[in-house]
């Protein structure tokens, strides 16, 4: 999801005035809760889904095959969908379901088996149903369907449900290890309309003024699945990548856009080079890097990424919009959190690679810069992982305890610490581990995985020969930045650092005394070094380190009071 920059205020466009007249449930809004049982048994082989989506009406109709292969035995199926989509039929392997079997009572839709199957079964469900999608009141940020119109009049539809899952207009598995290994879409529009999907375009039919595309997407992320639909126009090319396979580009924009949709497709073979260069490869690399013009900001939808940024660039000189959404290729669709808890190896990886990018085009002043954004930005009040299972919401939220655009600033500035203190090669390896599941990532030899806080820990742990619990557990599990506490005498220099719930902290600090660094390895957290008489001295000159420090806190202490005056 995007992190809106403090230099760039976002208009959200409201969508339509019709109403949806079941409101969803609490268990529907908020995507992640546990799964059930009859979940944790199946792996989820693959959809077919057949929607057709009237703007007119601002409303849908789903026909959705899931196919399951059950790990134990099985008596029903359970999948999300938004009670306010009435079901109107729902078959096993071709047996109709009496009303009876089928029951929705708060958004988890439970399908009675005519008979009880074993493991190892394989069984298929169809569910069909229709209705009025839940209408996003202010999309990215609160998810559903975007019913807009350009211009001049024709309809224009996006969905975005990071936030409130899948399940807002298809039955899934609502929670990150839900994703099916394989979908077929087929998205039915009036015509001329065009919908830009996920994956790879197997064909587009029309009839009777309706247009059906039909996309097939591999191990698509749950939320990564979206509608795109609108005016069209495209614009195509192939990327070389360096691991010698060859990549389709793809952008789809509003007609009378094409100048500045040349401008942004220019800018898809840099920003490829910087991450197969730094990470490895695009994961997707057989289907497409795609970018959709949207209503809405943006959005990280498995290879047809949200874009609506307007075509601006940010005073870096490149668009920050697209780069943050890319990198949700890698983190976020090709390495997907096993718990919402762990949302931070999505948002914080993806900031982190912006100022790396900028490091890579511009050099160190736009590198620093882009770092020093992100520390004005802190909130530091609540930690960035909580240990525990998490919904979405309660992450991003601020108002349910969560660390909220932390996950993003904090998270990026931790592992540009990490960086510092265990070196390129070990974070590097540790990320393609976390990534890709290998270090020597090709095209071909990996598959889309899972990873959590605790797994990027090990590796961490494993690329730089030492244990990190004590770094890991001083900035992702604590709300408060670790003090470093400094003691100055005419001679000498004594440094310690505190974390405000106790602990040892034992970072490595470099210190500039005059014109000379030196590092003190601060063991147990303490450090001393001889000063001359009238010292110049600047603690951790190069920024390479996460602290607390008076001056920001002082900064940001005024500049809450502005914003509740203005309220």
């Amino acid at each position: 999801m995007p992190r809106l920059p403090a230099y760039l205020a976002a208009s959200a466009l409201l969508a339509g005035c019709a109403t949806s007249t079941i409101p969803p449930t609490d268990f529907t809004v908020n995507s992640g809760s546990p799964r059930a049982p009859e979940q944790l048994a199946v792996t989820f082989e693959k959809v077919d889904l057949a929607l057709r989506v009237d703007p007119a009406s601002q409303s849908i109709r789903g026909d959705a095959s899931l196919t399951f292969l059950l790990k134990e035995p099985l008596t029903r199926i359970a999948v999300e969908l938004d009670r306010n989509l009435p079901v109107d039929s729902a078959s096993v392997d071709g047996v109709t379901l009496a009303p009876s079997a089928i029951s929705n009572p708060d958004g988890r839709l439970y399908l009675t088996l005519p008979t009880p199957l074993q493991a190892g079964a394989r069984t298929t469900v169809r569910i069909q149903y229709h209705g009025m999608p839940q209408i996003a009141k202010h999309a990215p940020w609160d998810g559903a369907f975007t019913w807009s119109q350009t211009k001049d009049g024709q309809p224009w539809i996006a969905t975005t449900v990071e936030g409130e899952g899948c399940d807002m207009f298809w039955p899934c598995i609502d929670h990150p290890m839900g994703k099916p290994q394989l979908i077929d879409l087929h998205v039915s529009v009036p015509s001329p309309l065009v919908v830009a999907g996920n994956g790879i375009a197997t064909g587009m039919e029309e009839k009777d003024g309706w247009r059906t595309y039909n996309w097939r997407a591999k191990n698509p992320s749950t939320y990564g699945v979206a509608l795109n639909i609108g005016p069209y126009d495209m614009l195509s090319a192939d990327y070389t990548s360096k691991y010698g396979n060859h990549i389709p580009l793809r952008m789809w924009y509003l007609k009378g856009h094409e100048k500045q949709a040349q401008g942004l497709f220019s800018e898809f073979a840099p920003m490829l080079d910087f991450f197969e260069s730094r990470i490895g490869p695009y994961p997707f690399g057989d289907e497409k890097m795609g970018v959709v013009e949207t209503p809405h900001l943006g959005m990280e939808h498995q290879t047809i990424n949200a874009y609506g940024n307007g075509y601006l660039k940010s005073p870096f000189g490149y668009d920050w919009l697209l780069h943050h959404e890319l990198s949700h290729e890698w983190f976020g669709n090709q390495m997907t959190n096993a718990d919402w808890d762990d949302m931070w190896l999505h948002e914080g990886f993806g900031s982190y690679m912006q100022p790396l990018y900028m490091e890579s085009l511009r050099g160190e002043m736009e590198f620093q810069a882009s770092l020093f954004e992100f520390r004005k930005a802190l909130l530091n009040k609540a930690p960035i992982v909580s240990g525990k299972s998490q919904r979405i919401e309660d992450i991003y939220e601020e108002e349910r305890g969560g660390p909220g655009l932390d996950i993003y600033n904090k998270g990026a500035l931790i592992l540009h610490t990490l960086r510092n203190l265990i070196g390129d090669d070990a974070f590097f390896t540790a990320t393609r581990r976390m990534v890709y599941g290998t270090t020597t990532p090709a095209p071909g030899n990996f598959q889309p995985r899972w990873s959590s806080t605790r797994e990027f820990i090990q590796f961490a742990n494993e690329a730089s020969g030492r244990d990190l619990c004590w770094f890991f557990d001083g900035y992702l599990y604590h709300a408060a930045l670790p003090e470093l506490v400094e003691e100055r005498s005419a001679d000498k220099l004594k440094l310690t650092w505190k974390l405000k719930d106790g602990g040892t902290f034992p970072l490595p600090v470099e210190v500039r005394i005059n014109n000379r660094i030196e590092k003190l390895a601060m063991a147990d957290g303490h450090g001393e070094l001889p000063l001359p008489p009238h010292a110049l001295v600047t603690i951790d000159p190069n920024s390479r380190v996460l602290r607390q420090q008076d001056y920001i806190d002082a900064w940001k202490a005024i500049e809450d009071k502005k914003k509740k005056a203005k309220k």
